[in-house]
């Protein structure tokens, strides 16, 4: 039988061993990579903590799988198993150019089902985590559960840029939504924006595409927490592909996506 809470030890071990790593490259200058476009950064630090944490999970956990954002896990076609979604630095445009808003993410299934979500803010020192139907905390503070708010009182997280560079998207599909509510925020940094939604710091939050190590620790601590987490139209995410993602507080996810979203040609 598998030990959670052991294996929840011990990552949050290593996410405090990878931080300080992160903390102590402040001071050097990076070598800085694009990838899929010039606005998709890789630095040798993203690189380094992938393979510190894939280290630490090979000598302690070798039957477990690991999918990485830098491409040194596993090439997996089914969720069986034990998987691990690590992100190493979620953010790394603002890792580059703040040396602030980025996250270190994990994300720990079991067939398919989260079982730990960490997610660690680096700078702030806030390492939000959840073990399966044990609540999540951030650092030691448990989170309240989430309730319903009114649109009208509610702030979403939303980035505008991929609604103008997307041809697909017609702008005035959210423009009422973004009139509606109290207010909009974006932080650039996808695994934050769920810990928000988790600390009541947003109500929802919406992106066109994101990656299984953008959400998968976020997931966990959403639906732990009561959140409903989906696609853009409504429909479960798949660990091993890019999904459009739609988080919010119960009530409210529901309002949003049936007033606003089932307009969009996602």
């Amino acid at each position: 039988m598998t030990n959670w809470s052991d294996i929840d030890i011990n990552a949050k071990c290593w996410i405090k061993e990878a931080a300080q790593i992160i903390k102590n490259s402040f001071s050097q200058t990076l070598d800085i990579q694009t990838k899929s476009n010039r606005n998709d950064l890789v630095t040798e630090i993203d690189k380094k903590i992938e393979q510190f944490f894939i280290g630490k999970i090979r000598r302690n956990y070798p039957g477990h799988k690991i999918i990485g954002e830098e491409g040194f896990g596993d090439s997996l076609e089914t969720t069986a198993g034990i998987i691990w979604i690590i992100d190493p630095i979620d953010g790394t445009m603002n890792f580059v150019h703040m040396q602030r808003n980025f996250a270190i993410s994990i994300g720990i299934y079991e067939n398919g089902v989260g079982m730990i979500g960490l997610i660690y803010d680096v700078v702030r020192d806030e390492l939000y985590h959840a073990i399966k139907d044990n609540g999540v905390y951030m650092n030691n503070l448990p989170l309240n559960r989430l309730e319903e708010v009114k649109l009208s009182e509610s702030i979403i997280g939303m980035n505008a840029s991929w609604v103008t560079e997307n041809k697909r998207i017609d702008p005035a599909i959210l423009a009422p939504l973004v009139k509606n509510v109290r207010g909009t925020r974006s932080y650039g940094c996808a695994a934050l924006e769920f810990a928000y939604v988790a600390a009541g710091r947003l109500d929802a939050y919406i992106s066109l595409r994101l990656s299984p190590w953008d959400f998968a620790a976020g997931k966990i601590l959403i639906e732990e927490l009561g959140g409903v987490v989906t696609d853009l139209r409504g429909k479960p995410l798949n660990l091993l592909e890019q999904c459009s993602i739609f988080i919010a507080k119960p009530g409210l996810h529901h309002e949003i996506l049936h007033n606003y979203l089932h307009k969009g040609d996602w």
